[in-house]
């Protein structure tokens, strides 16, 4: 199977079977990427799980790769955040927010994302259509990100263009230079007023915070700012409308949910495990030569774990395909393993369990305006989702 069969709009659209086919075949591939990076891809859930707890790929080697066609004023102040660091760099940063991120604290956050979820839907009320990702599910996560950072809301147009271009199917593409260094330059600009407006949000307090007397360097802090605002809300979105896109595809399951509504935790999981906002992990470079499943990855190869196939996986998860409310064991890998497992991971959850309880209570006939083959799927090997998802509300 060669790499032009991995990345056409057809297989954005639908990649299952050609992820089961490559299961079947290897479990690692060595692939091409639309940006003309050589990568090892690794598709089976053991492997996968092997893979992502790996001391020996290192996220740091691994770090810059995408962004080597970026100049160097650009690229180093996205790229010393947690996901490009290994330990003991990796622990001393994680440690810094992760106080924020623990479910004690995310739980207190409730009221808050109800409210803000309650607002979104109200003047959808009126209304017999509409996009539910640029009306509803970009709103969500993006207003709540932007109140724990810091970050004026008015601004979520222009950071939510940027990070869509540089999550984009090719990381050297059109616009990403462009679209990378107006980031840098907002979050510059946003850290300096911070500095000399401090608040209480995490951003201030990033600026502020000392570990061991050390203040975070000024890329550290740059990068930190720019992971939280990208994962903090293009992974969300996703969830949200992969969810809903399944949902509206299974009418027995949208009336189950409907009917018992403490269903709906199960359901997350189950969206999180079939349609995974995160198609692939950011990629490692193998420090030393590796092997899964017989297969041997060389040293110094960049390597990338698809927690999508994974998910799918038959030898993992019976009948794979199948959206099941009472699966057992539901040990899906769309936050990640190991050390690197999504911070996040609390407030995503969350925030998909108040929309798809709001959506569902507030518009219970909610279905696709279009045929299901119709929705187009964003390209791209990192982020999973439709690039617009029109639904009928009444």
């Amino acid at each position: 199977m060669t790499s032009p069969t991995l990345f056409t709009q057809e297989f954005w659209n639908d990649p299952h079977p050609v992820y089961a086919a490559l299961r079947q075949e290897a479990p690692v591939h060595p692939v091409t990427l639309p940006n003309g990076m050589e990568i090892w891809l690794v598709t089976r859930y053991t492997d996968c799980k092997a893979a992502l707890a790996d001391p020996r790929l290192s996220k740091r080697q691994g770090a810059g790769d995408n962004a080597r066609t970026l100049a160097s004023p650009v690229r180093s102040p996205l790229t010393h955040h947690l996901l490009a660091a290994d330990p003991p760099d990796h622990t001393r940063l994680r440690k810094l927010v992760s106080k924020v991120f623990t479910a004690r604290r995310v739980e207190e956050l409730r009221p808050r994302i109800g409210e803000l979820s309650a607002a979104l839907i109200e003047p959808l009320r009126g209304k017999d259509g509409a996009d539910l990702i640029e009306e509803y599910a970009v709103h969500l996560p993006i207003q709540v990100i932007c109140e724990l950072l810091g970050v004026p809301i008015e601004d979520q147009a222009d950071f939510r263009h940027w990070t869509s271009v540089m999550v984009s199917a090719s990381a050297g593409g059109p616009g990403v230079p462009e679209a990378a260094a107006a980031f840098v330059g907002y979050l510059l600009g946003l850290i300096e007023r911070k500095r000399a407006t401090p608040s209480g949000d995490l951003l201030s307090a990033l600026i502020a915070t000392r570990d061991e007397g050390d203040r975070l360097s000024e890329d550290e802090l740059t990068s930190m700012a720019f992971l939280l605002l990208l994962a903090g809300h293009e992974t969300t979105v996703n969830l949200i409308g992969n969810g809903m896109y399944t949902l509206m595809t299974l009418p027995d399951a949208h009336r189950r949910l409907r009917e018992d509504p403490s269903l709906i935790p199960a359901a997350v999981e189950e969206f999180l495990r079939l349609e995974s906002p995160v198609e692939t992990a950011t990629s490692r470079t193998a420090m030393e030569p590796v092997t899964y499943g017989g297969v041997t990855i060389p040293a110094g190869a960049m390597v990338a774990v698809s927690l999508l196939s994974a998910d799918r996986d038959a030898e993992r998860f019976p009948s794979p395909g199948e959206f099941d409310l009472n699966r057992p064991d539901n040990q899906h890998l769309a936050f990640g393993f190991g050390v690197h497992y999504c911070l996040g991971a609390p407030l995503a959850r969350l925030e998909a369990q108040i929309a798809f309880t709001d959506l569902l209570a507030a518009f219970p006939n909610i279905r696709l305006a279009v045929p299901p083959a119709d929705v187009m799927w964003r390209p791209g090997t990192l982020i999973r989702g439709t690039v617009a998802l029109p639904v009928l509300l009444q």
